[in-house]
């Protein structure tokens, strides 16, 4: 019974106690990065990789893990600072005591411990089952990762040890040379000393650990003076405050200098950095607003909210390349009537059908019709980028380079057209004479490298605050943000062949050197798509019977080029037009665009995510010309993911799930879009006949190990291996095949 008391009113349990009681927001954070690690949480966008494999300089190493356990050791720092600030005061045993502080935060390491031997199982597992590193490499990444902790405790503790004071030091400069107190409590100081001198609001505490971890027993206060101990308090709280207020100009700094990769720590060191701040901020809060704390935080909230309505705390996301200092565009039904008049529309046709005769020129053998393909390719962040890149480098070389000359058309969204895209510059490259190796599988590592750590490290160190930094594209300046890293670290890792603009593609895609492409991120404010080419495609915004009968059908696209020619739309970088496609809500910004009233766009994957959309018009309004002069259009259709669709049974559901029940098809858009795009596939079936239309669907089908494996911005060497072996399934080998047989 004495043990079970022992370990009862030993002060770590008895801190774990008061934590769990009074501290749930600062042990929220612990849980909420703990359910992170272990995948609970944000697993679906590959969040745990931040932690589990960092990056740093482009390498998941020692030394990646160095920086991730100096970010770690300022969060348990800042666990202890803020949790002494809160709680110190009910033990004031502690300010007879040498080093207060220090021996406070080894009787506090209950938590941060738990989550230390979580995150290395984590981390040792996910290393050697995941990235297929050796035990070994594993090990040392650990030890990469407890050196950079232990460095940070370290300095933080020698700062400590020189600033902080504990009673005996302030005993003998604590009077006046005439022996009087010289000790002036403030006024919000005396409800704190009433409560030491009478003992109240103190938690019972027997026995404590010293710096070697041997118990101790706690000695009785009585005998000193209370204003005594709470000034130990608070000259250790004004340290404590020094250091948190350092961590936070460090997050501040680091976002300042993004630009250099050296700066560019990894992004789960970030995130500690960040959640030290805001544990910081929360004790704030705790101490200063006590029992109203709950009260003061929804009023911060209120307050911050108006106040970044103003533009000047207000920053907007901008697409790299336009001029946002002109008039803005008109974005209303007239100017888009204009765009539609048969007028514009037949001008925009003849200018497609000449690149179209083009393309004839190029494949036509012995007189013979070529077959027209169209490429479309689904979203799914770096899988779909590597999955994409494997299908064209397999189709196109298996068919002697038949299979990206006989490509009319690239459209789809997110990584696919990353991929695609990318592997369309290669080959546009080899045909100006560059020597360029289309098929080395080193192309499907360059273009999965890592994104996601950037886009993280952007948010954590600059997004979350004001961001003041500017950068010059096309001789305009923009702000830096999470949008600005996310395509410089694309063109780190492409060794910027993506680095162009978008009308540096109109040439080549006239002279059909490389298929056309459209990019259709989505309009937030009314749900059209937004088509973005590098040729003039008012055809592309409306169905071909909207032109015939004006009024007749809405349009539910706009053409990019004609909206935005004022603004220098063929100036749009790129890399801006791919990242507007993959702009997936928090992950990256949604693009603010230069018209009246501001459009605003997101991932094409919330009308097209599989490019179908964009085909099947583009078709429909070519339908005579392909009927003359091809031998019928092959769709080549890619996804990163299986088209089946689970029946999930809402039997036995509680009254809440009842109630949220038909919310339930909301969520299931690619579901949606699956039947909508088989139906306009049927149409087209009809419309060409069975000898002029074949579908082609090559779907990477991971392997049991991987079905789990989400979509992010991040591939594990596991994923990777995965998606190369996806070309050997069954059905992907029968389908080439059939490719093959479609092209002869």
């Amino acid at each position: 019974m004495k043990k079970l008391t022992d370990i009862l009113y030993s002060f770590p349990f008895q801190l774990l106690i008061l934590h769990l009681r009074s501290n749930l927001l600062l042990i929220f954070t612990w849980v909420l990065l703990a359910l992170t690690v272990t995948g609970n949480f944000g697993g679906k966008f590959g969040l745990r990789y931040l932690f589990l494999a960092p990056e740093y300089m482009g390498r998941v190493g020692f030394w990646s893990f160095f920086y991730l356990g100096i970010g770690f050791g300022a969060l348990v720092m800042s666990w202890n600072l803020t949790t002494y600030i809160l709680s110190a005061f009910r033990f004031s045993f502690l300010a007879s005591l040498g080093r207060p502080f220090t021996k406070f935060a080894m009787n506090n390491m209950v938590v941060p411990a738990g989550f230390t031997i979580l995150f290395l199982y984590c981390q040792f597992i996910f290393g050697t089952a995941y990235e297929l590193k050796s035990t070994a490499e594993v090990l040392w990444n650990s030890v990469g990762f407890l050196t950079g902790f232990a460095c940070l405790v370290l300095l933080v503790s020698l700062y400590f040890n020189y600033t902080n004071k504990d009673i005996f030091t302030l005993m003998g400069r604590g009077k006046k040379k005439g022996g009087k107190d010289n000790i002036a409590p403030r006024k919000d100081d005396l409800p704190i000393l009433e409560n030491i001198r009478l003992n109240r609001n103190q938690w019972r505490v027997d026995t404590y650990l010293t710096e070697t971890f041997r118990p101790r027993l706690v000695r009785s206060v009585a005998h000193y003076d209370p204003k005594l101990l709470l000034r130990v308090f608070r000259q250790n709280h004004l340290n404590a405050l020094v250091v948190q207020l350092f961590t936070f100009i460090v997050l501040i700094m680091l976002g300042a200098f993004m630009d250099r990769p050296a700066l560019r720590i990894p992004t789960g060191a970030s995130i500690f950095l960040l959640a030290s701040v805001m544990m910081a901020i929360a004790g704030a809060i705790s101490y200063w607003f006590d029992r109203w704390r709950v009260t003061g935080i929804l009023v911060m909230v209120f307050l911050i909210n108006m106040l970044t309505r103003n533009d000047f705390f207000h920053h907007n996301n901008k697409a790299y390349g336009l001029d946002y200092g002109v008039k803005p565009a008109a974005y209303e039904p007239d100017s888009l009537r204009v765009f539609t008049s048969p007028q514009n529309v037949e001008k925009d046709k003849r200018a497609t059908v000449s690149i179209l005769e083009n393309w004839k020129k190029k494949v036509s053998k012995n007189g013979q019709k070529p077959k027209m393909l169209l490429f479309c390719v689904s979203g799914g962040g770096l899988k779909s980028a590597a999955w994409s890149t494997l299908v064209l480098q397999t189709a196109d070389s298996i068919t002697g380079g038949q299979f990206m000359d006989h490509t009319a058309l690239i459209s789809g969204a997110s990584g696919g057209m990353i991929g695609s895209t990318y592997f369309r510059e290669l080959s546009l490259r080899k045909k100006l004479g560059e020597k360029v190796n289309l098929y080395d599988r080193e192309h499907i590592h360059t273009i999965s490298q890592d994104l996601l750590n950037p886009i993280s490290f952007a948010i954590v160190t600059n997004d979350l605050f004001l961001p003041w930094a500017t950068f010059e594209a096309g001789g305009h300046r923009y702000k830096k943000d999470r949008g600005y890293l996310f395509e410089k670290a694309l063109n780190e890792n492409t060794k910027g062949l993506l680095n162009k603009a978008v009308g540096d593609y109109a040439q080549p895609e006239r002279d059909a050197l490389v298929p056309m492409v459209f990019i259709t991120p989505s309009i937030v404010n009314d749900g059209r798509r937004l088509v973005i080419s590098a040729q003039p495609v008012a055809y592309m915004m409306v169905e071909p019977a909207g032109v015939e009968m004006p009024g007749s059908i809405q349009v539910d696209a706009v053409d990019f080029g004609q909206m935005f020619k004022a603004q220098g739309a063929e100036n749009l970088r790129f890399t801006t037009a791919l990242r507007m496609n993959a702009t997936y809500p928090y992950v990256l910004p949604n693009v603010f665009l230069p018209s009246r009233p501001s459009i605003e766009v997101l991932d094409a994957g919330f009308r097209d995510n599989f490019g179908l959309k964009s085909a099947t018009r583009f078709v429909t309004v070519f339908k005579d010309w392909i009927k003359e002069n091809t031998g019928g259009l092959v769709f080549v259709i890619v996804r990163a993911f299986d088209r089946k669709h689970s029946v999930v049974t809402t039997k036995n559901q509680g009254v809440f799930e009842t109630i949220l029940n038909p919310l339930g098809i909301a969520f299931k858009v690619m579901d949606l879009q699956d039947y909508e795009h088989d139906n306009d596939l049927g149409f087209l079936y009809y419309m060409f006949g069975k000898e002029n239309f074949d579908i082609v669907r090559f779907t990477y089908i991971p392997s049991q190990f991987m079905k789990d494996s989400p979509i992010s911005f991040y591939l594990t060497e596991r994923e990777r291996n995965d998606i190369l072996e996806g070309m050997g399934t069954e059905e992907n080998r029968r389908n080439m095949e059939k490719l093959v047989e479609v092209l002869e």
